[in-house]
């Protein structure tokens, strides 16, 4: 590689230890590599490159690409996991003098990463389970309303828990229309039939339902990766009447996410995929501070209640965000998922989506350059600035692509239906070079006749 490229990759590399410090309007994605060389540069100038040794890491491969399914194992947790093991062993039932705020104080931290002041947000449960306490409070809270407003291109879970509350309350659910693709974009492209999702929650639209209670979506689609104006929806829906809660499983950790100042009002996420805290890992949930005292969430639980330890004859919630905790909390799980936010915290998230950003990017002209050609397509927004933490790519081999990209032990990709692979690069932990490879066992294997061959389908893709 001659000298003009280097130093002009430099140039950036110097722009970008500063530009991480920029806004998300200001973070360029210009100057991503051209070559491997320059991918090997770049991950040597990465001021981010050092978090990479924080987690376990096998140098013979494959390259991970599913850290939005499932985040690598900090090397951290290990060591914390043991320490509270000890404590268990040596104090018994009196280590829960020091156990007991864990859900409290670690979702402090979590809060840090999405925006939102102390007090706000709580470790428990899974994301489910939170999506039903917090969704069901909601319309509750709007008794005389009738009509909650989804999206239907969501997460199933986020769909179904939807279904099952209108249901169970005698509610409408609208589930609106969205592009697979761009998902719901502030301005409706006319080139696609979907309904305006803005228009339904105004009640402007020909099949627009009124009287909405709650409006609730997912921040980043988890499948093409498009990235929602929070602030806008919020807006759109507090004229409604409406309250707003989000699914930020693909968002917190990823990109920057400002929940206080957006106004969103509920919002729950996973802890297993960018937070690092491992599978299964407890889930948390975030309720703005002044909705705090008049929701009552319909799990009814004692770690919830006002002095527990007095054992009263009535539920008497605590008026703050420990309400919405209902059983006792899971004390090994919220250490683990402690140690996976430590390093999100110690890099900052202007930093993670400034390179997350260069390393989506990188992706995308790979796959315009790589896969098209072998019949793919990017099944993601082309605009940088609603691309989330993966890209989508959508080939009709795409599950098949997956398990030999697997079974080659050269990348682990995930799939969804019907037909994409997604591929995540993770700020922390993912390099240029590994994106710049990864697109190349994906090619290799798009055009190997066997990705065309029948095999039995597996239950976790």
């Amino acid at each position: 590689m001659g000298d003009p490229p280097r130093l002009s990759l430099r140039r950036l590399a110097g722009a970008a230890a500063a530009q991480y410090g920029l806004t998300v309007e200001e973070l360029p994605v210009e100057g991503i590599p051209q070559t491997r060389q320059e991918a090997l540069e770049a991950d040597r100038l990465d001021p981010l490159a050092s978090y990479r040794d924080e987690f376990v890491v096998s140098p013979a491969g494959p390259i991970y690409l599913d850290g939005n399914s499932l985040g690598r194992r900090p090397r951290a947790t290990a060591a914390a996991v043991a320490r509270l093991l000890d404590e268990w062993g040596r104090d018994l039932v009196g280590g829960w003098d020091r156990w007991a705020d864990l859900p409290l104080t670690v979702g402090d931290r979590i809060g840090q990463l999405i925006g939102a002041a102390p007090g706000q947000v709580v470790v428990s449960d899974s994301t489910t389970v939170n999506l039903y306490k917090l969704a069901m409070a909601a319309v509750d809270a709007k008794a005389d309303r009738t009509v909650i407003v989804g999206d239907a291109e969501d997460f199933p879970t986020v769909r179904y828990v939807l279904e099952g509350i209108a249901a169970e309350r005698g509610r409408r659910l609208r589930l609106v229309a969205t592009d697979p693709v761009e998902g719901i974009a502030a301005s409706p492209s006319p080139a696609n039939a979907t309904e305006d999702f803005f228009e339904a929650i105004a009640g402007r639209s020909d099949h627009a339902d009124g009287d909405i209670a709650l409006v609730c979506l997912s921040a980043v689609n988890y499948r093409s990766g498009a990235v929602v104006d929070l602030a806008s929806v919020t807006d759109a829906a507090h004229r409604a009447g409406a309250l707003v809660l989000c699914d930020l499983s693909h968002a917190a950790g990823a990109i920057p996410v400002d929940l206080d100042g957006s106004g969103v009002d509920l919002a729950v996420g996973c802890s297993y995929k960018y937070l690092n805290g491992g599978p299964g890992a407890p889930a948390w949930a975030y309720v703005r501070a002044g909705l705090q005292a008049s929701l009552r969430q319909p799990v009814w639980g004692w770690w919830g209640q006002r002095d527990q330890f007095a054992m009263g004859a009535g539920y008497d919630p605590v008026p703050n965000i420990a309400r919405f905790l209902a059983g006792t909390p899971d004390v090994l799980g919220t250490v683990a998922v402690d140690c996976g936010t430590a390093p999100l915290l110690a890099a900052g998230m202007p930093a993670l989506w400034a390179k997350t950003r260069r390393l989506v990017a990188l992706l995308a002209r790979r796959t315009e350059q790589l896969l098209v050609p072998l019949g793919a397509r990017a099944a993601s927004p082309s605009d940088p600035g609603r691309r989330g933490g993966h890209l989508a790519v959508s080939h009709p081999d795409a599950y098949n692509a997956a398990r030999l990209l697997i079974e080659r032990g050269l990348v682990v990709p995930d799939f969804r239906a019907p037909d994409v692979l997604r591929l995540a690069p993770v700020a922390l932990y993912t390099g240029f070079v590994d994106v710049w490879d990864a697109t190349e066992h994906v090619a290799s294997v798009l055009a190997d006749p066997a990705v065309h061959l029948a095999v039995p389908r597996k239950r976790v893709t």
